[in-house]
């Protein structure tokens, strides 16, 4: 019995560290789509264009619900009309 109350309790503070890196991992998606939708690709350096495009890419591919809870996570708004262009 002991150890099963052992294993739960290791559970949940795996549980807990989880919890703790999807929220810093919600922080960093987050920043980048806020920072992606305030580009402008036209703008951009040749060199930055494709990994910005990649950024743009996985970020869209991500569920709207994650998205939100990103944007959330750093109070960010991004605009339907974001200026970002791949080249």
């Amino acid at each position: 019995m002991r150890r099963r109350h052992e294993r739960i309790a290791l559970l949940g503070r795996e549980l807990e560290l989880l919890m703790g890196e999807r929220q810093t991992l919600l922080q960093i998606v987050g920043a980048t789509a806020a920072l992606i939708a305030s580009l402008d690709g036209r703008l951009l350096p040749m060199t930055a264009v494709r990994p910005a495009d990649l950024v743009s890419s996985t970020l869209n591919a991500l569920p709207d619900e994650t998205l939100r809870d990103a944007l959330a996570a750093v109070r960010a708004e991004i605009d339907e009309e974001a200026p970002f262009v791949s080249g």
